[in-house]
């Protein structure tokens, strides 16, 4: 998955807002209440929890092979993005601190 430097660039920006929102500038609300940040989080905690029931209940042959498959490759999908996320976000800090004062 490839990331533009400046869809990095917004996500740490987004990113500093979820975690230090200033009282003039709220943060984006999406879900819940919560920035668009937060809600991404909560979206792969719920999907890496999804997978992992399911693949509890096929080990004791409640869920069909092809169900524990689908969620097991909806995870891996899930880290990818986030590890991916997580290299962008990096890349852009390491950019900015690479800019002359």
């Amino acid at each position: 998955m490839d990331l533009s430097s400046s869809l990095a660039s917004r996500l740490y920006g987004n990113l500093q807002t979820a975690v230090q929102p200033k009282p003039d500038m709220p943060a984006p609300e999406t879900r819940e209440g919560r920035s668009a940040f937060g809600a991404a989080a909560l979206s792969f905690v719920d999907t890496l929890k999804a997978a992992e029931d399911t693949a509890s209940a096929g080990l004791v042959g409640e869920a069909e092979p092809q169900s524990v498959v689908m969620a097991l490759a909806d995870a891996e999908f899930a880290v990818q993005t986030a590890v991916t996320m997580r290299d962008k976000v990096v890349e852009a800090y390491q950019e900015i601190l690479r800019m002359p004062v």
